[in-house]
């Protein structure tokens, strides 16, 4: 079990993998005996992958660099891999749940109940906080973890409302451990690896691309068992959580604003679409209850 956690680490970090590929060749090969004698031929026919891509693969699954960088990643954080029992069960639900989760911080967070997800664009208006001091301060000095993805704006406002709590919270990142983003919360980052939990699904030195926001949302929504929209726009990417808890089978919550607000308009739609509306904590609570 040991040496074939090893090898899916190296496979998911060979450039040109995917998770898809990486779930073909777990089911051909659970126990991953034969990752390190595929030949280029045989990536290319058992896999049906472009020669460009089976050479990357073919070439990182053989590079002590590669390797070697592993091995002090692993060093430094700790990680999750779908192999193993720490692996949280309402996260390996979900439809394309994460193969493996790099965590610096508290990981014990990772399968606390009750948790909430918390999202919201990213610039509030000036209501914004008192709104979430209002609603979710309870709910965290009752112990609920809250999930948000450590953005500007309402995602950095959930984190912060926790720990000036003194409550427990979970940071989802777009990219790896050594390339926050926004570079303006890294003091944040540093403050939550401290007491609470940041997670990543990309190595450590995997740097933030666009379409890894709309990927860590699944695990946002995943990690919860229901998101809460506090402040967003019609079009807001807030909404791609949304869609994507209501895919996973979690509940959604959105809190109502001003219909002259274009910041709020995105929660009013969703309210009037069928998500519960939420005026006070105890709306989210009957739901968990």
């Amino acid at each position: 079990m040991k040496e074939t956690r090893m090898k899916l680490l190296h496979l998911h970090r060979c450039r040109g993998v995917t998770r898809p590929l990486i779930r073909k060749v777990l089911h051909d090969d659970p126990p991953l005996d034969n990752l390190y004698k595929y030949s280029i031929d045989d990536f290319r026919k058992l896999f049906s992958l472009p020669d460009k891509r089976t050479a990357m693969i073919y070439q990182d699954l053989h590079s002590s660099r590669v390797f070697s960088q592993l091995r002090r990643d692993l060093n430094t954080f700790h990680t999750v891999t779908i192999l193993d029992n720490t692996y949280p069960a309402l996260l390996r639900n979900i439809p394309d749940c994460p193969i493996v989760l790099y965590l610096c911080g508290d990981s014990d967070l990772l399968s606390h109940a009750p948790s909430l997800s918390v999202v919201g664009t990213r610039n509030p208006t000036s209501d914004a906080y008192s709104k979430m001091n209002n609603i979710l301060t309870p709910l965290i000095k009752e112990g609920w973890v809250i999930v948000s993805g450590m953005a500007m704006g309402i995602d950095a406002m959930a984190h912060r409302l926790a720990l000036c709590s003194r409550g427990k919270t979970i940071a989802i990142l777009g990219g790896g451990f050594r390339h926050i983003y926004p570079k303006s919360n890294i003091s944040m980052f540093r403050a939550l690896t401290e007491t609470q939990l940041v997670v990543s699904e990309y190595p450590p030195g995997i740097p933030p691309r666009r379409h890894h926001f709309p990927e860590r949302n699944r695990i946002i929504s995943g990690l919860t068992f229901g998101t809460l929209v506090v402040e967003a726009k019609e079009r807001s990417g807030s909404l791609i959580t949304v869609n994507q808890a209501l895919e996973q089978g979690r509940e959604v919550f959105a809190m109502p604003g001003s219909p002259t607000q274009p910041e709020t308009d995105g929660c009013n739609k969703m309210i009037q679409d069928g998500a519960k509306l939420v005026r006070k904590t105890y709306d989210i609570l009957e739901e968990w209850q």
